[in-house]
């Protein structure tokens, strides 16, 4: 055998070695291929094909690792640990546990993993509502310079990042990205369709008040629905049962803080204009000075946590609550809530998880018709009287992959590989066709949800619409989202108890936050870009600038507008 035979044997036999584990893979790839995706992608199959061999390939130095990861308990995780996570570990011999729990709880196992430096989970799915608490700790990996560096060779070619829709929320004043999107959701209104094109209704509607039935466009004219609907007989539209015009929740439970923080004040009028979130002061009512360090939340420090326009939305939000909405409405939390509305006696819903469509849309249903079309739709929610053009007019919740500083490089690597995997464009379509929660430009603009739109009720419209691009996170000004999130349900859940006006419950909570931020000032740990308090003044001083916090107005109610669902979306198109 000649020298160069030999060579070119040994190359041959290399290549065999390298491949065969990757060949079984494959054959697992393809099996996935064939009866899970089974076409539902934007990726033709030789691409899908290749995108997973990359993945195949990548896994190969962490085969028969334990990897655990953690999330919220939403349909779209629960697809990915019951069906992806089994899948990504046959294709990969990377043995994938993936931990639902409850949003609360995921917040609280990463503070603890934070705090204490213990690798509890390899990968978190938290909310980019923690982008201002992870920019400033400096505790989990910035994803661009990981790309660049130690994770560039765990990192997929076909990744695309420009392609998905969030990364905006999930970058930092220092234009680093923080984490990846994993699935978003946005808070809609959420109304009866078929109740509100009834002749009879808008009749008997018009005649009361004086102008035409239609999508509110502002809250004086949800309130006039509220009260239209709420006891009203709509037993000639087959509906048995008490009317409710208004849902919402009021337990004190975690749950009741992300009510207002995501973000009823905004739309209420609270905060500055500005996208994503009003600078220098956003929607939980903190101000930031000119190095978006944080200077205050009362009103005495340039904040509006309490000022005219909070206490106009917390005071709007009980009296809704109490007169518009099912008895046992106010003990309830977010997750309990958000299903009633399918039950078929609720007419709108100003405040509405796009989350919950998967569940909204299941045959059978009250809501829904015989041919799968539903009888509700979603549309912008309404503003408030404070609300000014160019503020925020809704929250978008982007949860987001996220890797600890003290998680092991081996470890994060391959939980880095399952996170590219649960958002690839090979899976990324029919992941979002059983959770609704589209993270992709690709995905909302392909031809499966062109089919589908007519069945989700203003869904897809909505996210191919310039209006998405107006609902957003949590922004950058908040410091410390944990340790701050959980002073907002315990202050708001005495104003909703009783215990105090919502007048004092906003005055508490901006002096608690403002404590929290002060400490955090003293022990600098958060550096030049940590909060730098402001000294208190008179409130006047404040109120008499442009822009926010702002004074009560004489009169908080409005001229009613409502506007046609029907034309509202041909103004998207």
């Amino acid at each position: 055998m000649s020298l160069s035979l030999r060579s070119t044997t040994a190359v041959v036999f290399a290549l065999a070695m390298t491949s065969a584990p990757a060949f079984a893979g494959m054959d697992e790839a393809k099996q996935f291929l064939d009866n899970e995706i089974n076409g539902m992608s934007t990726l033709t199959r030789e691409e899908q094909e290749a995108e997973m061999q990359w993945f195949i390939d990548a896994a190969e130095a962490f085969k028969g690792m334990d990897i655990k990861v953690v999330s919220e308990t939403i349909t779209t995780h629960e697809y990915e640990s019951q069906v992806l996570a089994p899948a990504f570990s046959a294709i990969t011999g990377i043995n994938i546990t993936h931990d639902l729990i409850g949003e609360g709880d995921v917040v609280e196992k990463l503070q603890t993993q934070m705090q204490s430096g213990e690798n509890i989970y390899d990968a978190y799915i938290n909310d980019s509502d923690l982008i201002g608490t992870h920019w400033r700790y400096q505790q989990v990996r910035n994803l661009t310079d990981w790309m660049a560096n130690e994770g560039k060779d765990v990192t997929s070619p076909t990744l695309d990042l420009e392609d998905f829709i969030g990364t905006q929320f999930t970058t930092a004043p220092d234009g680093k990205l923080y984490q990846l999107p994993d699935q978003q959701f946005a808070n809609l209104y959420w109304f009866r369709y078929d109740w509100f094109n009834d002749e009879k209704t808008k009749a008997d509607f018009k005649e009361k008040y004086g102008y035409d039935l239609g999508v509110p466009v502002n809250w004086s004219a949800y309130e006039d629905i509220a009260e239209f609907f709420t006891g009203r007989d709509m037993s000639y539209m087959g509906v048995n049962g008490e009317v409710y015009g208004n849902m919402d929740y009021g337990k004190k439970d975690p749950s009741l803080g992300w009510r207002y923080t995501d973000a009823w004040m905004s739309m209420a009028g609270m905060g500055d204009v500005g996208e994503p979130n009003g600078l220098p002061v956003d929607e939980w009512g903190i101000r930031v000075n000119e190095n978006s360090q944080p200077v205050g939340s009362c009103v005495n420090r340039g904040g509006a946590t309490n000022d005219a326009a909070a206490v106009y939305a917390v005071t709007k939000a009980i009296e809704w609550l109490n007169k518009y909405s099912p008895p046992a409405a106010m003990g309830m939390t977010f997750g309990e809530a958000g299903p009633i509305p399918a039950q078929g006696n609720v007419a709108q819903q100003m405040f509405w998880y796009t989350a919950f469509t998967a569940d909204t849309v299941k045959p059978g249903l009250p809501v829904m018709n015989e041919d799968g079309t539903p009888k509700w739709r979603m549309a912008p929610s309404p503003h408030g009287v404070y609300w000014k053009d160019g503020q925020k007019v809704g929250y978008q919740d982007v949860g987001s992959w996220t890797l600890m500083k003290s998680t092991p490089e081996d470890r994060a690597k391959a939980a880095w590989l399952y996170a590219q995997f649960v958002t690839s464009k090979t899976v990324d379509v029919k992941k979002s066709d059983v959770g609704l929660t589209f993270i992709r430009e690709s995905t909302i603009n392909s031809d499966h949800f062109s089919e589908r739109a007519p069945k989700l009720g203003g869904l897809i419209e909505f996210y191919r619409s310039p209006a998405r691009t107006a609902w957003s996170p949590t922004g950058t000004n908040v410091p410390d989202y944990p340790k701050l999130a959980q002073l907002w349900w315990q202050n708001i859940g005495d104003a909703m108890s009783g215990a105090k006006t919502p007048q004092e419950a906003l005055d508490a909570l901006c002096e608690a936050q403002e404590k929290v931020m002060e400490r955090i000032e003293r022990a600098g740990i958060q550096g030049d870009i940590g909060p730098k308090m402001n000294e208190p003044k008179d409130p006047q001083e404040w109120l008499d600038e442009p822009g926010s916090p702002v004074a009560k107005l004489e009169n908080e109610d409005e001229e009613p507008k409502t506007i046609s669902y029907d034309e509202l979306v041909k103004s998207w198109q």
